[in-house]
């Protein structure tokens, strides 16, 4: 989803033109300068301060799901602080694997302290979509924080190569990924800086059958490999967190480290073990100029126990997401281009903002962000994490609307060739 970053440069251009033609008209003649007329006709939806709404293009690009092409009218409401208070952006679009479809998307902002989210959408063929979130408690004001989430996902583009650090690109194959899961995070304050977190998740997962032309179906190729067919996960995970970032959505200095552990079972609690895991994930952030941050992340991962794991539930690494306890990005490959018990991953990149313009009643700052990810995966707990990385460097476009909206276009090129990937929210 680019509209972020779209919005931000499409906007800019009559934002700017406004701002020099103003300053054109010395103070004394300023009463005597005409009042231009309205736009009117097509013209005025093209022009933030008239349009009912804003058309932005949307071109997604994702080296799994192909471009997507498409328009995503947008309202956006404000505050009397020109800060974003609510966004609606439904879309229509094409995509050359599972035809033309439609999204519904509210992202509301009532306080820094509380946030909430509903999206949903189908396609043609295939993809289906529901996913609502809902948080309070962000600040850590209070005792107790809560984050939940509700999704069913059909999504008919993930791959899967095969087990290990070196699976080949060659070994490509593709499934329909449907799930099912329900989450809560329970967040016990016991300062502004610490916390003590339990996570619990509920998730039935169905590796289906691959339908895009030209690639081999999972069970052609790895019809042994387990996690085909329907799966189930109850995950109970507690973790210590110590946060002292100075903003939860554009950060500009402290850290966040998270260490956790937790046990995985098939039905019941502690009943038919699944897997156990251990890990570390931990980010950092440091202003070294004006308008520049050094922004770092570090996330280890272990299995100490796993008991016939599906694949799925194994680390992985890939994409352009990172999720305490799961996918890591290393945004030259698709998301989960490489699975095994254990994985490292760390990112560097360098935020700085160059350049900010008023747009639509809020403030945009458009950020360029070159970067470098590392990672790799490992089936022994004795490997040297830090052999044989993957390596990716590449170059971040983000367009931010204070104080919580992200928008960006990751652009990263490693052994496989060039991924670029769009959407909402820092990496990590």
């Amino acid at each position: 989803m680019l509209w972020g970053v779209v919005a931000a440069l499409q906007l800019a251009t009559p934002c700017w033109a406004d701002s020099a033609e103003a300053a054109e008209v010395p103070a004394s003649d300023a009463s005597a300068a005409p009042a231009s007329a309205p736009p009117s006709g097509l013209s005025r939806w093209f022009n933030p301060a008239n349009a009912p709404f804003i058309p932005i293009p949307l071109i997604g690009v994702d080296p799994d799901s192909g471009t997507t092409l498409g328009v995503i009218p947008t309202w956006l409401k404000t505050d009397e602080h020109h800060h974003i208070r609510r966004i609606i952006a439904p879309d229509v679009l094409y995509n050359p694997y599972f035809g033309i479809g439609f999204h519904a998307r509210v992202y509301a902002y009532p306080s820094v302290d509380e946030q909430w989210s509903v999206v949903t959408g189908a396609k043609q063929r295939v993809e289906r979509k529901f996913v609502v979130e809902y948080q309070s408690g962000r600040l850590r004001a209070q005792r107790c924080s809560f984050n939940g989430s509700l999704m069913y996902d059909r999504d008919g583009t993930p791959r899967f190569f095969g087990i290990g650090n070196q699976s080949p690109q060659s070994a490509e194959t593709n499934y329909t990924n449907e799930q099912e899961s329900v989450q809560a995070q329970i967040g016990l304050n016991l300062s502004k800086a610490w916390q003590l977190l339990y996570t619990g998740r509920m998730r039935a997962l169905d590796v289906l059958p691959g339908t895009l032309e030209r690639i081999a179906s999972i069970g052609d190729r790895f019809g042994g490999i387990l996690g085909l067919g329907t799966s189930h996960e109850l995950l109970n995970r507690l973790s210590v967190v110590y946060d002292t970032r100075d903003d939860l959505t554009v950060t500009s200095r402290g850290m966040k480290w998270v260490v956790y552990g937790g046990l995985a079972s098939r039905h019941g609690v502690f009943n038919d073990s699944l897997y156990s895991e251990a890990g570390v994930d931990a980010s950092a952030f440091r202003p070294i100029a004006k308008d520049t941050t050094l922004a770092a992340h570090l996330a280890v991962r272990y299995l100490p126990s796993a008991h016939r794991v599906p694949f799925w539930a194994l680390s992985s690494i890939g994409g352009d997401r990172s999720q305490v306890g799961g996918v890591q990005p290393l945004r030259g490959f698709g998301a989960g281009r490489f699975y095994d018990r254990n994985s490292f991953s760390t990112t560097i990149e360098l935020r700085r903002t160059v350049m900010s313009f008023n747009a639509i009643s809020t403030h945009v700052e458009l950020e360029l962000a070159p970067f470098v990810d590392l990672g790799r995966v490992f089936a022994r707990s004795s490997t040297w994490p830090l052999a044989q990385l993957h390596k990716v460097g590449g170059l971040g476009i983000r367009g931010i609307a204070r104080p919580f909206v992200v928008g960006y276009v990751d652009i990263g090129y490693g052994s496989e060739g060039m991924a670029v990937f769009t959407g909402i929210n820092y990496p990590f």
